[in-house]
């Protein structure tokens, strides 16, 4: 009779909770088996993914590729589906156009999901996910809004078990890494300013909700499409219009690329590029939550899509002995067409003449000095004046350099590291989101925010309102524990 019960309860432990036993096993030299600790290395993590098209791509390939076992996914276009079956030893795998279906039918085998759908689909999966004590990685930004950033870090730091990362793949790079080391060298002094500017948008972006609709074609589930968002008509492309440029006729408006200039879908510039170019700042500064938020200018209204482009100023508070320090964000264009950008300093200079500053990238202000970064993901980094350069040398390293952005977070999933080894975790990149989705907010709010040191706005309690919104019917988290 006792043997008969202790067969029972072996079959209701879950593989997941095995496998959490055997990496454990696998990581002390002391007092388990070395079969338990082979089991334990030896299987592959099954994986599910809720989008396998697109950004999805990359994970699908790198879990591949990593020798994951895809049991499931979800896919609301099916013409998309190809990204996971034809991948050899995927083909059985189950395929839905509903990510609830997922975690509803196999929620219990998976280790792992990867969430790469549209702004507004990323939080409802990833709390899921978490909540059930799967592993997940969530692409940028986090979450669509304020609310939804903050409820995924408290869930991550309530669901210990659980390996989290977000897709800004730059943060495995050396280049922030670098800066942080120039910094902590003295290189430019205490920081004043960051100044941080990106290409974005190169979708549609300042206009008005177009009244025709289109049918929905047989590959795509349009409720699922829409989510957690009000429902509105679908529409294939852009037509020819008195409030579009005809360069915009004829190019998708919601699915599958221009959503991100949609305010219901996307998260405009901020989301696409912020959880790159900002990412430095956050990394470098530890700042918590912004004290401050402010439109300080914007080239039209935020209505039904984003305005066509803006400047945010948010100010940090000081931290131990760090000083307080400001950040500005530039994106799209002015009226004339234009980009908004920074100046370039003075010291962007070589051999007598004035160089220009990258199309996108970041400046910041030290009291001893300034520092170029180049490009999206803090590539290239340098001192001004380039002189100075030659002058400092390299600084000492003091930062251990990344395996790689997925390597890091499978190897965290596989038990062979710790879990905050997968660095752009949820307890970093969800205040790091809710301060970037802050930009944002203040541009749908139209004026100056002031926020306490929780991250919550204090200057105007109504506007806490808008940092959230209900999911349509249906369309929330599975299970959610925070």
């Amino acid at each position: 009779m006792k043997e008969k019960k202790m067969t029972e309860k072996r079959k209701n432990i879950s593989r997941r909770d095995f496998m959490g036993a055997a990496a454990a096993a696998a990581a002390c030299s002391i007092g388990f088996p070395s079969l338990i600790r082979a089991q334990g290395l030896n299987e592959k993590l099954q994986v599910g993914f809720i989008a396998a098209g697109g950004q999805a791509g990359s994970h699908t390939g790198q879990s591949h590729g990593a020798g994951l076992q895809c049991i499931a996914f979800a896919e609301v276009d099916k013409t998309r589906w190809g990204g996971v079956l034809e991948k050899k030893g995927w083909e059985n795998a189950a395929g839905y156009q509903d990510w609830r279906k997922v975690f509803e039918k196999h929620g219990k085998d998976l280790d792992v999901v990867f969430v790469a759908t549209p702004d507004h689909s990323h939080f409802a999966p990833s709390m899921t996910a978490v909540s059930m004590g799967i592993h997940c990685y969530t692409e940028k930004p986090l979450t669509w809004s304020v609310r939804e950033a903050q409820l995924l870090a408290a869930a991550y730091a309530r669901n210990t078990k659980v390996v989290t990362q977000m897709g800004n793949q730059g943060h495995a790079g050396d280049g922030w890494r670098t800066a942080y080391e120039y910094v902590k060298a003295g290189a430019i002094g205490e920081i004043k300013e960051f100044h941080t500017w990106t290409n974005r948008p190169v979708w549609p972006q300042g206009y008005k909700r177009p009244t025709y609709s289109d049918p929905v074609p047989d590959n795509l589930d349009w409720d699922a499409w829409i989510g957690p968002a009000a429902m509105r008509p679908y529409i294939a492309k852009y037509r020819k219009g008195a409030d579009i440029e005809d360069r915009h006729v004829g190019q998708s408006i919601y699915h599958s690329f221009a959503w991100r200039g949609i305010v219901d879908f996307g998260s405009g510039a901020l989301g696409d590029m912020a959880c790159h170019t900002t990412d430095g700042i956050y990394s470098i500064m530890k700042p918590g939550y912004a004290a401050t938020a402010e439109p300080i200018v914007m080239n039209g209204e935020v209505g039904d899509q984003w305005p066509k482009g803006m400047i945010v100023k948010s100010t940090y508070r000081a931290k131990g002995n760090r000083p307080g320090f400001t950040t500005y964000w530039y994106e799209g264009n002015k009226a004339d067409g234009t980009p908004y950008m920074p100046e370039a300093p003075e010291e962007l200079a070589m051999r007598g003449r004035k160089m220009k500053l990258p199309r996108t990238g970041n400046l910041l202000y030290g009291t001893k000095g300034k520092m170029l970064v180049e490009g999206d993901y803090w590539g290239r980094v340098r001192l001004l004046p380039l002189e100075r350069q030659k002058e400092f040398g390299d600084p000492p390293k003091l930062l251990e350099r990344s395996p790689g952005h997925h390597k890091e977070f499978f190897m965290a999933c596989r038990g062979e590291k710790p879990r905050e080894f997968s660095q752009s975790n949820f307890s970093y990149s969800g205040p790091m989101t809710a301060n970037i989705q802050l930009g944002n907010l203040c541009a749908r709010a139209g004026k100056k925010l002031e926020l306490n040191e929780a991250g919550k706005i204090v200057s105007d309690p109504k506007i806490n309102d808008l940092a959230w919104r209900e999911p349509r019917n249906g369309w929330g988290p599975l299970e959610m524990k925070v």
